[in-house]
């Protein structure tokens, strides 16, 4: 009752400052000023506004909108610390596990020194395959002769 009291008077005074307005000659103004000033009483009379005290007042909403907002903050703190530990169902930890590439490709640890060997070299000739000797390349070398270079 008090609500549509209020919205009653401001729909007045916006109707009176749309008239002073309209009488400064400022006739699109005017119009604008009343569509704004028309909305709070349309609004009581269409019923929205009593629905809407209906919901601020009652104490049952808002203790559902806290419980809301409760579950809302326990499943994202659920979901941080799933992220956290990386935590998940078995079956996507193994879906994981199967989609991840290998941490270091072969053709990337291999080392390349220069235009006079080639990089590609050992990805050509895959993993573990023997080298002319029949036993498997030893490209390790080149890094001991760094670090005794260094003295490590």
């Amino acid at each position: 009752m008090l609500t549509s009291t209020v919205c009653a008077a401001v729909s007045a005074a916006g109707l009176g400052i749309a008239a002073i307005t309209a009488y400064r000659k400022r006739f699109l103004a005017a119009t604008r000023i009343a569509a704004y000033s028309l909305i709070p009483i349309g609004l009581v009379m269409t019923g929205v506004i009593d629905w809407l005290a209906g919901i601020v007042f009652k104490p049952t909403v808002w203790a559902g909108f806290g419980v809301l907002a409760l579950s809302f903050v326990l499943f994202m703190t659920t979901r941080a610390v799933e992220r956290r530990r990386g935590v998940g169902s078995r079956k996507e930890r193994r879906a994981a596990a199967a989609d991840r590439p290998d941490a270091v490709a072969p053709v990337a640890s291999a080392p390349s020194l220069g235009a006079g060997r080639a990089a590609a070299q050992p990805a050509a000739k895959g993993k573990g395959a023997p080298a002319k000797g029949g036993a498997p390349k030893d490209d390790f070398s080149d890094i001991e002769a760094i670090l005794k270079k260094h003295g490590i």
